[in-house]
């Protein structure tokens, strides 16, 4: 019996972007079950107009004899004609869409056309109150959508109220971090655990702190760099001037950018008498996980967030977090209402905890040791043409900064012990966030959904009053 064939449209996998990394994750983790075309984008794609038969690769990397991908790259975000194209040479079983919606308005358009032939699958990496009434387009134009956070399940469903309807699934789909690349390192790994020896002598220029604050993020205004600045300087004027000297922040990211700031003019002029470290090079899985292991803490202040995929692979890795309580950051934090897990089927009530007036000092709400949250201070509502609303929650850098110290009074082998307890709940089926139980997920929905799938009418009649 032939695998189906499933036609992605996303970052190209080969890329180092979030959705490019979750992309090559699921698709590596269900080759087995079916064969993959990519039409893999890019800014200005180097390799558009080629195609790219990755067979040869992913059989030696999975050991699947019949393992089959192959890619389309692609500059921008396609078009009508491409995806036409696409199907008629590819002849795919569905359609699966993963990135913002938004820049690909033009193949929702053609959902009558797509619809009829083969379904159309949504992985939906964001959505944020207040109900994102302007994407419900998207939604009435896919037959299964995927959401990768408690909060986006529950927008979507809130959404869906308007326009019931019978034809169509909407399920919870975390991003799966995989957890043989991302680990905690100890002495017992000999090997590795003198690479990672070596490699923090590099990244510290040598010098020995006590305490190592991390960020990994784009240097955009909405991940709120310049703020994680802030926080830390705040913390660090807290302590005498000799413990002060023992910690440092590092930051993985562009120093300057247009679409950002320049953070080594911020950390000139705000925090000058504080050791914070640029981290600039590319790296790969391995370096990346060896930065996780060398943090002590890692923060993630974003004023919204989709997931969160450096923190979530800091999780796993064995790290304990500060996190803003947004988004899909909620999902990390390991959330308890009167002792029992908070699932995605609890958000169609809940909508969100991110509400510090509700939630923040609430007794019924318990988180997982590995994770100091922080709830908003402020909230406004930003826009933009293509998301005219959104909410935009901001926290306070100072309550950051005590909850850095908060995390500096906790003894290191007790820090050490949070951050396993993040791993090993990661790991668990009910939570869903290992490489593993994502792409068991993904089979298992879309399964369903082409079981249940039935061919679109070319038209549909409306009785007109």
């Amino acid at each position: 019996m032939s695998k189906k064939k499933i036609l992605l449209l996303s970052d190209d996998l080969r890329m180092s972007s979030g959705v490019g990394t979750v992309s090559k994750n699921f698709v590596l983790g269900t080759i087995d079950k079916y064969d993959w075309v990519q039409a893999g984008g890019a800014i200005k794609h180097p390799e558009e107009g080629k195609i790219v038969d990755m067979n040869e690769s992913v059989r030696k990397d999975t050991g699947i004899e019949d393992a089959s991908l192959k890619i389309y790259p692609i500059s921008g975000y396609g078009n009508q004609e491409l995806v036409r194209n696409l199907i008629n040479i590819e002849k795919p079983d569905a359609i699966l869409h993963y990135t913002d919606p938004r820049f690909w308005e033009w193949l929702y358009q053609m959902e009558h056309e797509i619809r009829q032939s083969i379904p159309i699958f949504y992985y939906n990496i964001w959505d944020d109150l207040p109900t994102p009434r302007y994407n419900e387009f998207f939604y009435e134009s896919s037959d299964l959508i995927m959401n990768i956070s408690k909060q986006t399940f529950a927008m979507v469903r809130d959404a869906a109220v308007n326009k019931p309807r019978t034809d169509w699934d909407c399920t919870y789909i975390p991003h799966g971090i995989p957890e043989d690349k991302f680990h905690p390192i100890t002495e017992l790994d000999v090997d590795e655990w003198k690479e990672l020896q070596q490699f923090k002598k590099q990244m510290l220029h040598n010098k020995e702190y006590d305490f190592i604050l991390f960020w990994n993020n784009r240097n955009i205004r909405r991940k709120l760099p310049s703020d994680v600045i802030m926080a830390y300087k705040t913390f660090a004027d807290m302590l005498p001037k000799e413990k002060a000297d023992k910690c440092v922040l590092v930051m993985h990211t562009a120093p300057i950018d247009s679409n950002g700031t320049n953070l080594p003019e911020v950390v000139k002029q705000v925090c000058p008498d504080h050791d914070v470290i640029f981290s600039t090079k590319k790296l790969e899985d391995k370096q990346l996980n060896f930065l996780y292991n060398v943090a002590d803490v890692q923060i993630n202040m974003a004023s919204n967030e989709g997931f969160g995929l450096g923190t979530a692979e800091a999780v796993m890795a064995g790290t304990p977090i500060i996190v803003n309580v947004t988004g899909g950051l909620q999902d990390q934090c390991g959330f308890k209402l009167n002792g029992k897990h908070v699932t995605h089927k609890d958000y169609e009530e809940i909508m969100s905890l991110h509400d510090d007036r509700k939630w923040k000092n609430n007794s019924e709400l318990t988180h997982g040791e590995w994770v100091k949250p922080v709830w908003p201070s402020n909230r406004s509502l930003q826009g933009s043409i293509p998301t005219p609303y959104i909410f935009d929650d901001r926290c306070r850098w100072d309550d950051v900064a005590d909850r850095m110290m908060e995390w500096y009074e906790v003894p290191l082998e007790d820090r050490k012990e949070a951050g396993l307890k993040g791993r090993e709940w990661m790991l668990k089926d009910e939570i869903g966030m290992s490489c593993k139980n994502m792409c068991e997920r993904f089979v298992h929905d879309m399964e369903q959904a082409w079981e249940k799938w039935t061919p679109r009418k070319r038209y549909t009649l409306h009785k007109v009053v």
